[in-house]
């Protein structure tokens, strides 16, 4: 029985010997693989001595193989680890390294508490060809420019180094716009509405069942006042939560290159950053095989082991590689099949041409998690198995597009109205952000309530693809659902074409009275909206700042631009009516004892000004005026 033991470990020994499994831990002395081996044994010993000898290093060799199998594959059983074979759809298949490294998630003190719940397997593997091919293709197309392959290649994602825009990522290249853009959003709702979960300590991702915030300040200052360290946290948290959300709230794949072997664990950031930077000069990316090559994938289940390990990794992610391997990260967590999946049409690239702009699917896919095409509220069903896919949900941070002003699309109200006032902005060809410090601005009065349900049942019967008419039959179902009582002759008026206009059925319901359903309030006792708005544009422009204004020096700064937008939305519903308010009170604004904020009547703090953002805002809150000081807000 001993004999026949021995000779089956002998056998398993063998056979693990000849699989591509981790390296061995190292012994005291080295031994050669069984195929071809040899041991040295002294002139007295025997054949028969010799082979003991070899079998008895096989089978330590094989016991010290199948305790570290064991050891890990029970530890990954108690943290609920990932394997790292794809096992749902979606997920794309990777292949692991021959020389797998599996390390534990180290930090500096202060840096954050220990991870809870345990840790991933920390496992690096590479894209198969296969999935490599399909991710490169997916992206870029056939036949991709080398100017636009620079363009993701050379951008990194790095805060400005400019005073007054301290928190804003910073853009060199025109192509990832869409990506900084979206992660930019999320850095500020940490930043203005966290920032107690990016302190010091603070290693769990915050529980975001708090209602509505406000900052103590609304002029912009405490952007001078943000640590490096904070910005830092609010950035590897935006990241990691992007990252979640693509891979449906249970993992993250965050995708990094091989030359992270190259970071010390005890190295500091700018030590990391020069070689990071040194090791990427012979690196490039155009092509399938190069994806194959460079990438290397960590997948995560837990937020918490996530956020250390991307912090780590974070040099990576500021270098000129940063955006595409973010892009790439998204991707591979939502799944490749699942972002084909959720797409009008698969056989587009995500990156437009000429220019190589992300697409509204990249950008859609970074707000909601999913990569669908439409921002107009759920799907569109055109009968026959036909359907636009639109945003399934409500988001944190919101969207709203220049292109809804010339009536080519229509923004539904999960992105125009997020959990927090972020919005990504969206132009023909750039994309930036809009946000509020004050959470009150996305507060309605009574007749913008009812404007918003009147408006949610006429979208929920537009069949047309955000075109803004329905039909006779959907009229009658939104009189119906608003409690409408429209004239007989009103009512004929509008449906003797056999569709409706929004823009025709509004006019109708400003003119109808309250009592009836409509939007005529003759007491004109609501008061106008006054708030602000800040619009970030991440592109690095030469502006002259005020300090060099004042001495006369005429040498530009190139920096980002931060505009600060005085918004006055009108208490009456038609332009003319609002033009004829005169009324100048003494204030802007009060509390009650309860703390809510009373609007009262207040007039604009300067003529009305124009720029194509306004056009945005008002897609948002119509009929709004807006001015500032300085130069007009760029949204391209």
């Amino acid at each position: 029985m001993m004999g026949d033991q021995e000779e089956e470990d002998l056998r398993m020994a063998l056979r693990m010997s000849l699989q591509n499994s981790p390296p061995e831990a190292k012994r005291s002395k080295p031994w050669e693989n069984a195929g071809g081996s040899t041991v040295s044994a002294t002139p007295e010993e025997s054949p028969e001595a010799i082979n003991k000898k070899l079998q008895r290093e096989i089978m330590a060799a094989a016991a010290e193989k199948r305790m570290i199998m064991t050891k890990n594959l029970v530890a990954a059983k108690a943290e609920k680890s990932v394997t790292v074979a794809a096992v749902e759809k979606g997920v794309p298949a990777i292949k692991m390294e021959k020389e797998v490294v599996i390390k534990p998630i180290t930090q500096k003190a202060g840096a954050g508490s220990p991870v809870e719940g345990g840790k991933d397997l920390n496992l690096r593997e590479e894209l198969s060809p296969e999935v490599a091919n399909q991710l490169f293709s997916m992206v870029f197309g056939t036949g991709v420019s080398r100017d636009i392959l620079a363009q993701w290649t050379n951008q990194g994602i790095r805060f400005s180094s400019d005073p007054e825009t301290c928190m804003g990522l910073v853009q060199h290249e025109g192509g990832p716009c869409g990506v900084l853009a979206a992660i930019q959003a999320f850095v500020l709702k940490y930043l203005l509405f966290f920032p107690d979960e990016i302190g010091e300590h603070s290693a769990n991702m915050p529980q975001q069942n708090l209602g509505s915030r406000r900052l103590p300040q609304s002029d912009g200052s405490n952007f001078a006042s943000l640590t490096e360290d904070g910005k830092t946290r609010a950035l590897v948290r935006s990241m990691v939560e992007i990252l979640f959300l693509c891979g449906s709230k249970k993992r993250a794949m965050i995708a990094t290159v091989s030359v992270l072997d190259q970071l010390t664990e005890g190295s500091e950031y700018d030590q990391k950053d020069e070689v990071i930077a040194k090791a990427l000069e012979g690196i490039s990316i155009e092509s399938a095989s190069d994806v194959q090559k460079v990438l290397r994938v960590n997948t995560y289940t837990a937020q918490t082991s996530a956020f250390h390990s991307l912090q780590r990794m974070l040099p990576v992610f500021q270098s000129r590689m940063g955006a595409m391997l973010f892009l790439i990260s998204a991707l591979l967590s939502r799944g490749l099949e699942s972002v084909q999946a959720d797409r009008d049409d698969p056989s587009l690239p995500l990156v437009t041409a000429p220019f190589g702009h992300a697409s509204q699917e990249i950008v859609n896919l970074l707000l909601c998690g999913q990569a669908v095409p439409n921002v107009f509220d759920g799907r569109m069903d055109f009968g026959g198995g036909m359907f636009l896919k639109g945003i399934p949900t409500g988001v944190d941070v919101g969207f709203l597009s220049l292109l809804e002003s010339f009536n080519f699309c229509k923004v539904g109200q999960h992105l125009k109205c997020p959990k927090w006032p972020i919005w990504v902005v969206g132009s023909e060809s750039h994309y930036t952000v809009l946000f509020a410090f004050d959470t009150h601005v996305q507060d309605e009065n009574e007749l913008e309530e009812r404007e918003s349900q009147i408006r949610r049942a006429f979208d929920a019967q537009d069949q047309s693809g955000g075109g803004g008419f329905i039909s006779v039959e959907g009229l009658h179902q939104v009189l119906r659902e608003t409690s409408i009582n429209l004239p007989s002759e009103k009512l004929n008026l509008l449906c003797s074409t056999g569709f409706i206009v929004w823009s025709e059925f509004w006019q109708v319901l400003l003119e109808l009275d309250k009592s009836q359903g409509g939007m005529k309030d003759a007491s004109g006792l609501m008061g106008k909206k006054l708030f602000d708005l800040y619009h970030f544009n991440g592109i690095a422009k030469s502006v002259l700042n005020f300090s060099q204004a004042m001495s006369g020096s005429e040498i530009p700064l190139q920096r980002p631009r931060l505009s600060k937008l005085r918004v006055s939305v009108p208490p009456r519903w038609t332009p003319e009516e609002f033009m004829a308010d005169v009324v100048v009170p003494s204030s802007t604004g009060s509390e009650d004892s309860s703390g809510k904020n009373t609007v009262v009547e207040v007039a604009p703090s300067g003529p009305p000004q124009h720029a194509p953002l306004v056009d945005c805002i008002r897609t948002r809150w119509p009929r709004a005026v807006c001015n500032w000081i300085g130069d007009p807000p760029s949204i391209v």
